[in-house]
């Protein structure tokens, strides 16, 4: 689609896109209504009250809405015994089965809970990773099929009054689509349309989509191509948003935010999940603190943008020019600030990922160190690596070496190597533009609290090809705020193909900024620092504990720099959301892991006490390991 589409002009009116309203049981979505939160058990559906308490502990955490696994039939009969439970207990939130290969197991919980959610991959579709070739006529079978399958359900929820979600996974596209469409943000749309376009055929019009993958970019792309496929087609349905397959701890909430706050930032979605390898009830502050972002109005008064620069279905960075070491197809740079330090010393630097051996008398850097100091007005009294630079006021400015000055709106005392100048949307102009001396680094500050829309638009004024860094002040906020709008304000723009670094400003210490800088750019890959998890959030489909098996695998491998490691629970999303890993551990039986060579099974039916060594032994064998 064209950049000037409906779903651009749209886009940059800087509201919220209109859907209709759906009401799930006693929580309506969409329209008008409060952006909802969602969660999903991680207990087996067949333990009761193992649910029904963990359901409680969801919900009294704030989740609005919950979904349990339903995988077979006896497991959608037992949603009625939860779902009484709960009633009894005086919890009437709202129930979401959770189906993927069954469809009488969803033909079951669409007259017992509220919604339904399907995966279009793999309900009537087979998924074997083949290269197959359909001529029109198989494709069209394919398509009849999916018909006929889907049909009862469909009628079953219209006379029930049952919500269906259309959920389409990235990592469970079918091999039709696949050898249509690829393994793309277009391929997961049409996806959900064929079945979409089949309720419409029957008048049923409760669904809500859904467009996960655990790579937020491509998440975003989805979302933001149905939209602009809604639109096309005159359709409104509400969207639930979500990366999937986040992980955990910090990173886990990083890629969730990239991902979800990118979509709020355009003005999508009507329901969250933040999904992390973490217990459910964890997951619902996070996804809280996403949400209370756009409770009120925020200050935006930005001009409307009749021509741009963007490409909100694919990826093409910002050409720009390369000075010094910023820039082109430079990694992104990291900047922290010092400058409220009296007196700098080894051990400040260390918070930035620069270690001082005084025995030696050596410098080591880490791989997840920032680039540039900001000392203000101050000095450094040490001899630093020769990877760091100190960035100064120009009025204090020493022009020692790797020492460069941060202009002020007069630019004749400049550095002949490299110069910092900061700007804003409100002092683009062609006569400043034009003054700013050729071997700069433009420092883009945000005026208002709509920072990422703000930032995009000042990338669309901006005539010159100099390159920017992104600059956020977040000092108001505490550490789970600041590292979730930084994710956000940060990450959109990063995914869209704008900026050329970060520089985060918070009271919190540097090592938290710095780790959150790098966190940011580690999610949307635009700087590999670190060892890439992709780990589901877990459900009753888990053959084995996510969490402690994560923390096993993380705390051997985490020094692999730019290795990916998929963890899954069962092989549902496995193969598939773990895709681009390097290496994927799966369950695939009670207590039994199928370790994964890319989208190859290599090593088969190992005991889980065994597998995480297995899976260490495979890395060495193929090469990709180096001792730390």
């Amino acid at each position: 689609m064209e950049n000037d589409s409906p779903y651009c002009n749209s886009l940059f009116q800087y509201s919220r896109f209109k859907t209709r309203e759906v009401a799930v049981g006693n929580v309506i979505i969409g329209g008008d209504q409060p952006i909802r939160i969602q969660s999903m058990t991680t207990t087996d559906t067949m333990d009761t009250m193992g649910t029904v308490e963990q359901s409680i502990r969801m919900i009294d955490a704030g989740c609005e809405i919950v979904r349990i696994t339903a995988p077979s039939k006896k497991e959608a009969e037992n949603l009625r015994n939860i779902r009484n439970e709960l009633h009894r207990r005086g919890y009437t939130q709202p129930l979401v089965a959770d189906i993927h290969f069954t469809p009488n197991a969803a033909e079951i919980a669409a007259c017992i809970v509220e919604k339904v959610r399907i995966n279009p991959g793999n309900y009537a579709d087979k998924k074997k990773f083949e290269i197959l070739e359909y001529t029109d006529a198989q494709y069209d079978e394919g398509l009849e099929r999916i018909r006929k399958r889907f049909l009862p359900l469909v009628k079953i929820c219209k006379e029930e009054g049952t919500v269906m979600r259309i959920g389409t996974n990235h990592g469970s596209l079918s091999d039709r689509i696949m050898n249509r469409y690829g393994d793309t943000p277009l391929g997961m749309v049409e996806s959900a349309m064929e079945f979409t376009r089949i309720c419409i055929e029957e008048n049923f019009h409760e669904i809500i989509f859904s467009m996960k993958a655990s790579n937020p970019q491509v998440m975003v792309q989805a979302y933001r191509l149905l939209v602009a496929t809604m639109i096309k087609e005159g359709l409104d349905y509400p969207l639930h948003l979500g990366v999937t397959e986040a992980g955990e701890g910090e990173d886990g909430r990083i890629k969730s935010a990239v991902g979800i706050g990118t979509l709020l930032e355009d003005g999508l979605g009507d329901t969250i999940r933040v999904s992390l390898t973490e217990d459910p009830e964890a997951e619902i502050p996070v996804a809280q603190a996403l949400v209370d972002r756009y409770s009120s109005p925020r200050i935006a008064q930005l001009p409307k943008m009749d021509k741009h620069s963007f490409h909100p279905f694919e990826y093409i960075k910002r050409q720009s020019l390369i000075v010094r070491n910023i820039g082109g197809d430079e990694a992104p740079r990291i900047i922290i600030d010092l400058s409220n330090l009296e007196k700098i010393t080894p051990a400040d630097l260390k918070n930035c990922g620069h270690f001082y051996n005084e025995e030696l008398d050596k410098w080591t850097t880490a791989d997840a160190a920032a680039d540039f100091l900001y000392v203000g007005k101050g000095k450094i009294d040490l001899d630093l690596p020769g990877v760091v630079c100190v960035i100064q006021d120009i009025d204090v400015w020493s022009q020692k070496p790797q020492t460069y000055p941060l202009l002020s709106e007069n630019f004749t005392n400049s550095s002949t190597e490299l110069n910092f100048v900061k700007y804003s949307l409100s002092k683009i102009n062609n006569d400043f533009i034009e003054s700013i001396p050729s071997n700069s680094v433009l420092i883009l500050e945000a005026e208002t609290d709509h920072a990422m829309a703000e930032m995009r638009a000042s990338f669309f004024k901006l005539s010159s090809d100099l390159p920017v860094i992104m600059k956020r002040d977040f000092s108001e906020l505490d550490r789970e705020h600041c590292r979730l709008y930084a994710s956000t304000d940060f990450g959109g723009l990063l995914i869209d193909g704008f900026g050329d670094g970060i520089w985060l400003n918070s009271n919190l210490d540097n090592e938290f900024i710095n780790q959150t800088a790098f966190g940011v750019l580690q999610a949307t890959r635009t700087r590999i620092s670190r060892t890439e998890y992709i780990s589901c959030p877990s459900c009753g489909r888990t053959l084995f504990d996510l969490q402690e098996t994560t923390a096993k695998i993380r705390k051997r491998s985490d020094h692999l720099k730019g290795l990916k490691i998929g963890i899954m629970g069962c092989i549902v999303n496995g193969p598939g959301e773990m895709a681009d890993a390097d290496y994927g551990y799966v369950g695939s039986g009670i207590g039994i892991i199928s370790l994964y060579k890319g989208k190859e099974v290599v090593r088969n039916n190992i005991p889980a006490e065994n597998a995480v060594d297995e899976l260490i032994d495979l890395i060495k064998e193929f090469g990709d390991w180096v001792e730390c």
